[in-house]
């Protein structure tokens, strides 16, 4: 018996990667997506309080309203919204299933991939759209003592620190809205940020709130500063004053994520060096250099991750879908 072949495989399964499945779909092509973990990994690992910075219907996917009560909505609400998405529209989600190679050409790519348990299996596809995203990578601070447990780079809830000296790094929306949470709930909080001040990307509302935690005293701040190393029960800062060394039980470096650029390398699409690592696609098309394999989402943008997100990412799959339905008439994946 022949083995089957998908028309198209979507490597990740968050809203963009959800989205390209259901244009395709639309366009009557048999779809399959595989993530590494589960439906909407990256969303699930965000803040277990988190609250979007947008409103429900700029998430929307598939045509499928988002409804909430709330203007901006939480965490909570938009994973709910995702499932039902997913099983509305039957979505081939083969969830925890990690790519470890790809393989073939356009037409016919043998997509070899480990469930958790190590079992390796593969699929076949004629064309790849690739949409994962950037979460699961942070950006390491390269400093002594960053493998130790105490070091953390996401930030989950606030319970676990309450009265213990915490240590924030970074200057953006999430070290921010960690700090502030960490603060609130009872810990001892210190942030540190190589920036002169606050980045003017925190949402305007936050803003405010962080610089006056500041300004009173509430949340100490180490700004022109960067960390040197971390010990069990200490922190060695570089100041403009010189050097520093704070008590410390836990640290979250949140200095934000990039993109796994090796995988899309192994791939053998072109990374522009001149241009933040931008991958070569066709604007119109998404299509890359290699003939088959469309990129959507935040990896499209390269090292520039703060210009893509589900509010734009989401509209990529019309895109693919079109030239998806171009290049592969139905009579010929029927």
């Amino acid at each position: 018996m022949a083995e089957s072949i998908f028309d198209v495989l979507v490597i990740g399964a968050g809203p963009t990667g959800l989205a390209c499945a259901i244009d395709a779909q639309r366009a009557g092509l048999q779809v399959v997506l595989v993530d590494k973990g589960c439906l909407c990994n990256s969303l699930f690992h965000y803040p277990a309080h988190m609250t979007f910075f947008t409103t429900p219907e700029l998430l929307e996917i598939g045509d499928m309203p988002f409804s909430s009560p709330n203007q901006k909505p939480t965490r909570s609400e938009a994973l709910e919204y995702y499932r039902k998405v997913a099983d509305h529209y039957q979505l081939d989600v083969r969830q925890y299933h990690l790519v470890d190679e790809v393989k073939g050409s356009d037409g016919d790519f043998r997509v070899h991939v480990t469930d958790r348990f190590g079992r390796a299996s593969q699929l076949r596809a004629r064309k790849l759209i690739v949409s994962t995203g950037y979460y699961d990578l942070p950006n390491y601070l390269r400093v002594p003592g960053e493998e130790l447990s105490k070091v953390h780079h996401y930030y989950n809830e606030p319970h676990p620190y309450f009265g213990l000296e915490v240590l924030v790094i970074g200057g953006k929306n999430s070290a921010a809205i960690a700090a502030l949470d960490l603060w609130r709930h009872g810990a001892k909080v210190t942030l540190v940020h190589r920036g002169p001040e606050m980045h003017r990307h925190v949402k305007y509302w936050i803003l405010p709130d962080i610089q006056n935690r500041i300004k009173n005293g509430e949340i100490r701040a180490f700004f022109d500063s960067e960390v040197e190393s971390i010990q069990e029960d200490e922190v060695k800062l570089s100041t403009p004053e010189g050097e520093r060394i704070i008590r410390n039980d836990f640290v979250f470096a949140l200095t934000g994520y990039h993109p796994d650029f090796g995988f899309i390398e192994r791939l053998g699409v072109t990374l522009n060096p001149e241009n933040d690592r931008c991958p070569v696609v066709n604007p119109d098309t998404l299509e890359s250099n290699v003939p088959g394999i469309y990129l959507a989402g935040v990896i499209v943008a390269g090292e520039r991750t703060n210009e893509i997100f589900i509010e734009n990412g989401r509209f990529h799959g019309a895109l693919i879908g079109r030239d998806l339905l171009a290049k592969m008439p139905l009579e010929a994946v029927a």
